[in-house]
């Protein structure tokens, strides 16, 4: 071990006082340090800046969470029909009487959970000074996700109980598309170009439709794209007439397609070509569709009310 050399370093207390000793001192010393600055005024303006330094750190967080989320668009919720509204007739314009007197029909709107159990046309209109306003909706559809697994809204097209085109607007979906169907849809990529936003087109739409009985075809598929709920008692849905069936000679529970019933009852050829399917077309024959049972079913329905 004569190369090896072993340096002990031995440090003695100061003054002889233990660890204990020397730690009671450091914190006396803290105290008195805190004393000065509390006399003096600085340590609370130091807690205020430390404070007011945490809060623009919090505040300037809470804004770039904002701003992100804000460039997102949002899924827009579902919109509920007032249960108090104004019932025109069916023109264009409300009745002399309705304008007249301003009377308001009050009814009871089903909840979702008893509309899904109970067929959409077992509820009658409710009754009123006049006749109520008649239109007839169609929308078209497109894929989004994988595999244009969601249906969106991409067109809406209304019509009067004349067959008169109230609306008819192309409509930018929610997320962007990935299938846009146009073998059934009609709808091409340079249709969304210049389409408005959905959140403006529901509005529009929703408008147009509040207070009015809406004929369609499985019409609530449509309501669902647009993500909005009709009252049972002011929705008719073609595909669901057993009336309808009978005079195109075909089985009463069957859910029939558009097409399939105009051919039968009117001899006419409708959604033909490539082109895909008109939703202005579809919307027009169910009206026409309707008003072939609308006596008798009008009459059905008031027999349930």
């Amino acid at each position: 071990m004569s190369g090896l050399m072993l340096n002990l370093v031995y440090e003695p207390s100061s003054g002889g006082k233990s660890d204990k000793s020397r730690g009671n001192a450091k914190h006396e010393r803290f105290l008195g340090r805190r004393h000065y600055l509390e006399h003096k005024g600085l340590l609370k303006e130091k807690q205020n800046q430390k404070r007011n330094k945490k809060n623009k750190q919090k505040n300037k967080k809470k804004l770039l969470n904002t701003q992100h989320n804000g460039g997102n668009q949002s899924k827009p919720s579902a919109i509920f029909p007032k249960f108090t509204s104004y019932l025109p007739n069916k023109t264009s314009e409300p009745s002399s009487s309705a304008q007249t007197f301003s009377r308001k029909s009050t009814f009871s709107f089903p909840s979702t959970a008893s509309t899904s159990q109970r067929h959409p046309t077992d509820q009658a209109a409710p009754r009123t000074l006049g006749p109520l306003k008649y239109v007839a909706m169609d929308c078209e559809m497109v894929g989004t996700g994988p595999k244009g697994c969601r249906n969106e809204l991409a067109r809406c097209s209304i019509v009067s109980y004349e067959g008169d085109v109230i609306y008819d607007k192309y409509i930018k979906p929610i997320y962007p598309v990935t299938d846009f169907r146009t073998r059934w849809s009609g709808i091409r990529r340079q249709d969304l170009l210049h389409a408005i936003p959905f959140d403006q087109a529901q509005k529009e739409i929703v408008k147009i439709i509040t207070g009015k009985v809406v004929v369609g075809h499985a019409i609530n598929n449509d309501f669902k794209a647009l993500k909005y709920f009709h009252p049972a008692c002011q929705t008719r849905d073609t595909a669901r007439i057993p009336l309808l069936n009978q005079k195109a000679g075909l089985p009463e529970n069957e859910m029939v397609s558009l097409k399939r019933l105009t051919k039968a009852i009117f001899k006419k050829d409708i959604q033909t070509g490539k082109g895909g399917h008109s939703s202005v077309e579809d919307a027009k024959a169910t009206m026409e569709l309707y008003k072939v049972v609308e006596s008798m079913w009008e009459q059905k329905l008031s027999a349930f009310s």
